[in-house]
């Protein structure tokens, strides 16, 4: 079986396992106490910190250890804008935010606050000037991800912090998919990450809050990691984290290298190979390992499935994946295609082996699928000009990829010039449907409000 799922957990590193181990039997005790065991776990305590803050670029005592990456993330926000009161109410985001901070700015809005959130190019990437306009007087906190989870696309972290910085805001940063690779750049105030992402544990999270930040702790004060996160810690956990982030962080710059050829050999092949696919993120300002692309008139969960029957584990932003089935937030930021969206997010020691079979396995499963779901052939001949300037295909119950599919199959039976509408009540074709247009050159027109559901016209121009 092929892992090709590392953005949503990496694999335990063999020196967090070793280091996990070790800790059980030595770090069992409380921190807090002062006979012989509980100062041998104070030790590996405060060493797990400084190994932390020398790798993350931070002194130890602005390391907190939390129960995981979104409670660090919550946790984070939630004190910052706290600690900020009096600056005002108003909080910035980016699009594609991990769901984490957008629940986050969410509580945050239902309580009073006011929340801006700042949109993203095609390539998944926020413009620094835009950040720049959304900056306001009672602003107290801007949040931006290292590096988004889904398309692998590097933020302007530095250049952002720097705007922040200028106007007197902090700037939190959600470095959870990028930390193992390196140290986050610029003039950040707040960080937070997750062990497992980087092949430690899971269970423990980063808080690091900078010196100077104005910062509340929220709800109960426990003496515990300077009050800012309760509870007993999770030591040998804690222990095998701090282990592994130093050990991938020596491993990173070798491995990053290898990983970035095995990701372009899919970005540029898979194309060549499936008909009708958009490969999304940024081309070049990406993580090493992720790679993610989308294919018209297929299934995501269908495509997953028949992926999984053939060894390979991978993740999905389609709708159909989700129980709510409306399409990924990031992809819809970016206005991508979201159907048949795959995201391969390689482990490091990912064999060049496995990454060829996948290759190889890809093109027939993505086959089969659009048999199954009767798609339209990849390049149609262009059907002779029809009287009809106009065609409505009524999808309403159906969802994507099925209004594509239909909608695919019956452009050519209006004269150029001549208009398709589409009926449908799924939220997924607002976004497949222009983004079906733009990949075969033809013109989407806009929306319309139907009596039922939504009419999507598009009107043919080749």
């Amino acid at each position: 079986m092929a892992y090709f799922d590392a953005a949503s957990a990496a694999p335990l590193h063999p020196v967090a396992r070793q280091a996990l181990l070790a800790a059980l039997d030595e770090g069992w005790a409380d921190p807090a106490r002062l006979y012989r065991e509980g100062r041998r776990a104070r030790m590996l305590l405060d060493a797990s910190r400084e190994a932390v803050a020398e790798t993350v670029g931070c002194r130890a005592d602005e390391v907190v250890f939390t129960s995981s990456g979104t409670r660090a993330v919550h946790t984070g926000i939630a004190g910052a804008l706290a600690g900020r009161r009096r600056a005002g109410r108003h909080l910035i985001v980016s699009a594609v935010e991990h769901s984490s901070v957008l629940h986050s700015a969410e509580s945050f809005e239902a309580s009073g606050g006011t929340v801006t959130t700042v949109a993203v190019d095609r390539a998944g990437a926020v413009d620094p000037s835009a950040f720049a306009a959304a900056l306001r007087e009672d602003t107290a906190l801007a949040c931006l991800q290292s590096a988004n989870h889904e398309v692998g696309t590097v933020q302007p972290v530095a250049e952002v912090a720097g705007v922040c910085r200028a106007a007197g805001v902090p700037l939190l940063v959600d470095a959870a998919q990028s930390l193992g690779w390196g140290p986050v750049e610029g003039d950040w105030s707040l960080l937070a990450a997750s062990a497992h992402k980087w092949g430690g544990p899971s269970g423990v999270g980063l808080l690091v809050v900078r010196k100077g930040v104005r910062y509340a702790a929220q709800g109960p004060v426990d003496e515990r990691e300077s009050g800012r996160a309760p509870g007993f810690e999770n030591l040998p956990a804690i222990v095998a984290a701090a282990a592994s982030l130093r050990a991938v962080r020596a491993e990173a710059a070798q491995e990053a290298v290898r990983l970035r050829e095995l990701t372009e050999r899919i970005r540029a092949r898979v194309p060549e190979l499936v008909a009708d696919v958009e490969v999304v993120g940024d081309p070049r300002r990406r993580l090493p390992g992720i790679v993610t692309f989308s294919c018209l008139y297929v299934d995501g969960e269908a495509l997953l499935h028949e992926l999984d029957r053939e060894g390979f584990s991978v993740s999905s932003g389609s709708s159909c994946t989700s129980s709510t089935l409306t399409p990924s937030h990031v992809l819809r930021a970016m206005g991508v295609l979201s159907e048949g969206n795959v995201r391969v997010s390689l482990p490091p020691g990912t064999a060049a082996e496995d990454v060829e079979r996948f290759l190889d396995v890809l093109p027939g499963v993505v086959a089969g699928v659009r048999e199954k779901l009767g798609a339209p052939a990849p390049a149609p001949s262009v059907a002779p000009a029809a009287e009809r300037e106009e065609l409505v295909v009524d999808s309403l119950g159906k969802r994507c990829p099925i209004p594509v599919i239909e909608l695919a199959k019956v452009i050519g039976d209006v004269p150029v010039g001549g208009t398709v509408r589409v009926l449908s009540d799924d939220e997924a074709a607002r976004l497949d449907i222009p983004a079906w247009c733009e990949m075969r050159g033809q013109e989407y027109v806009g929306e319309e409000r139907a009596e039922k559901g939504t009419a999507y016209l598009v009107r043919r121009i080749s």
